[in-house]
């Protein structure tokens, strides 16, 4: 790594640039990438790239397109090796990566076919280790990796080099450890189609290449990000050992770079700003890590701990330990639709109007229950108007499994009946031979899709029902960028924002609910909350926007941590218990670690643990602006 480094960079072991968006990290890779080609070009020689698959280098790839289109830039002269395959699947596969990257990339470049490298995956196994002996030895004879650009796995992984890979490592067969196996679920439609096994470039021959990029989108990846940039190198996580290449660097949009230090705690590097925001965020960081409530704070634990500039400001310990335990005491609210009858400005919703148009988005059936299924409920008891608006039919995340069962009984139905139901015996024939002809990975025909999407409607119904929303009030948008495409590689449109914002205009909410600010921008919830941002962005002078607050809350993404929470909707056990019974209605699709209620559990414990009083259980939420 470079050995000029900012104070605020002190605890990164790898050069670690943050971007605004995802966008711009892709944009500036893009150039570097150009720049490369241009001067081998220049000498010569071809341009040799190491590519990565997911939805991390899709907008990447996009860019490329895009300069190859535009601005003229040709791949003629450029030879690619990419990371990795699935074992098992041909490279016709929906989901193997040679069918992924031509349809990302190389169908719209001009790059050579016999300039294309990847694993094969159908290598018979006695033949597997030949075949990447074989691999190592094209990337040598291509004169090496000018630049391996990688993304990184929950696990850490860079390619498929899953915990106890050695740095040494070369291009072999791996077993898939079991979070990338359920991270893959939604692309293999189940996890039990998933490939238990892959062709990998090692760690070492990934290490060989000249320049590394790495780049993570969204605040899930943000824990393994800051183990891999500040953590000790190690094969737990195998993205740390870029740490000892001279050339290495991460690309991150904020997001992602949330757990850095020098973003998460600013004031041990010696950069805070000490804004009311941060102010709260080191008083709850503090509390939380020496397990006292705000209120037992003293001054010695503030001087040792970079906040000697803030005691100052404030005063004394004892000043700011009541600013802020008020302060997150205030967050905490019975009445997220706001209490009628009072002019208490510290509460976190106004009270009037009374009752509210409350809008709930959903970027796919269950998140809406899975972040706010209590505070839903308690908005329906308080009298308002709450509309729940599922933004994805979510059937791609239907197993066949279930749509099987759903044409079974339709078969038996018209046994009792056969005249009767004769239209929809065929219906159910024909579901049931599309099944069978497709196989656990073909691409499911629309017949088959519109079903899924019924039996999730059924489902959130139900969860709705269940938390008193009536059906009249549940909403399926079946956003274009769902219907028509795949995980991994969505992307929002115009029509998107238009059907988004059709509904806000025929609804005229007081109140929005909405996830996935933070999240991975190719996911549904990062596409969803992208539609809905162009669509709040284009009715700026909208009557009914000037009234209308938005609200956050967390679905898939990770949880609120405390300091960033601005309304806290506690729940007893037996409200929890009614959320995650409604959560329970979905049983074409669930997700065991989030049924649980643990993440609610948690917030509300680490309240308790700042002093707050003891809950069961809370809902958090955080206040957006444009």
């Amino acid at each position: 790594m470079s050995t000029t480094i900012s104070p605020e960079e002190q605890h990164e072991k790898v050069r670690t640039v943050v971007f605004a968006t995802a966008q711009a990290a892709a944009e500036a890779l893009a150039r570097e990438v150009r720049v490369i080609i241009e001067e081998k070009n220049a000498a010569g020689q071809a341009a040799v790239l190491g590519l990565a698959t997911g939805s991390t280098p899709v907008p990447f790839y996009r860019e490329l397109i895009r300069m190859h289109r535009e601005e003229g830039l040709s791949f003629q002269n450029v030879v690619t090796f990419n990371l990795d395959e699935y074992y098992g699947l041909t490279r016709e596969h929906r989901e193997s990566y040679f069918r992924f990257m031509k349809e990302q990339l190389f169908d719209h470049i001009d790059i050579p076919a016999e300039n294309v490298n990847l694993p094969d995956g159908t290598v018979p196994l006695d033949g597997v280790f030949d075949h990447c002996a074989a691999y190592e030895q094209r990337i040598a004879d291509a004169g090496g990796v000018d630049l391996q650009i990688l993304g990184i796995g929950r696990t850490g992984h860079i390619g498929f080099n899953e915990p106890g890979s050695s740095r040494d490592s070369l291009t072999r067969l791996v077993p898939l450890d079991r979070v990338t196996r359920q991270d893959a679920a939604a692309d293999f439609l189940g996890e039990e189609n998933v490939p238990r096994f892959a062709i990998t470039m090692g760690v070492g021959t990934i290490l060989r290449a000249r320049r590394l990029v790495l780049m993570a989108w969204g605040e899930n990846k943000a824990e393994i990000v800051a183990r891999a940039v500040e953590g000790p190198e190690t094969e737990a996580v195998s993205a740390s050992f870029l740490q000892g290449h001279g050339s290495a660097r991460f690309f991150l949009d904020r997001a992602a770079s949330s757990g850095l230090t020098r973003v998460k705690l600013p004031w041990l590097v010696g950069r805070a700003q000490w804004t009311p925001p941060e102010t709260r965020r080191a008083v709850c960081w503090l509390a939380l890590r020496d397990r006292k409530p705000i209120l037992k704070l003293v001054d010695e634990e503030y001087n040792e701990n970079g906040m000697g500039e803030l005691l100052t400001r404030a005063g004394g310990g004892y000043e700011l330990n009541i600013e802020i335990f008020n302060r997150q005491q205030r967050t905490i609210t019975g009445w997220p639709g706001g209490k009628p009858g009072t002019e208490d400005d510290s509460r976190p919703e106004r009270p009037s109007p009374h009752p509210k148009t409350c809008v709930v988005f959903s970027p796919e059936p269950q998140d809406d229950v899975m972040g706010m299924g209590g505070t839903i409920e308690r908005l329906v008891l308080q009298g308002h108007t709450v509309h729940v608006v599922h933004m994805t039919s979510g059937d791609l995340r239907v197993n066949d499994g279930e749509a099987l069962r759903f044409a079974r009984v339709l078969q038996e139905t018209s046994e009792l009946d056969p005249a009767r139901w004769a239209e929809a015996d065929r219906y159910a024939g024909g579901v049931i031979e599309e099944i069978a002809a497709k196989g656990p990975f073909g691409d499911p025909p629309r017949r088959l899709r519109d079903l899924k999407s019924l039996i999730r409607r059924g489902e959130a119904r139900d969860a709705a029902a269940s938390l008193g929303v009536p059906a009249s009030r549940v909403h399926f948008l079946d956003l274009p960028f769902y219907a028509e495409g795949r995980y991994r590689q969505f992307r929002a449109g115009a029509k998107d924002a238009a059907r988004v914002g059709a509904l806000l205009d025929r609804l005229q909410p007081h109140q929005v609910y909405m996830t996935g600010d933070l999240a991975d921008p190719s996911s549904v919830q990062g596409v969803a909350f992208t539609a809905f941002r162009q669509a709040w962005n284009e009715r700026e002078k909208a009557v009914w926007r000037s009234h209308c607050r938005v609200w956050l809350y967390r679905g898939h993404q990770k949880e609120f941590q405390p300091h960033e929470i601005q309304m806290a909707i506690p729940m007893s056990p037996d409200q929890l218990a009614k959320k995650l019974a409604a959560m329970q209605r979905y049983q074409s699709h669930n997700l065991p670690d989030l049924l649980s209620g643990d993440r609610n559990r948690e917030t509300a414990r680490l309240y308790d643990q700042l002093g707050m009083a003891e809950y069961e259980a809370i809902e958090a939420f955080r206040s957006w602006q444009a």
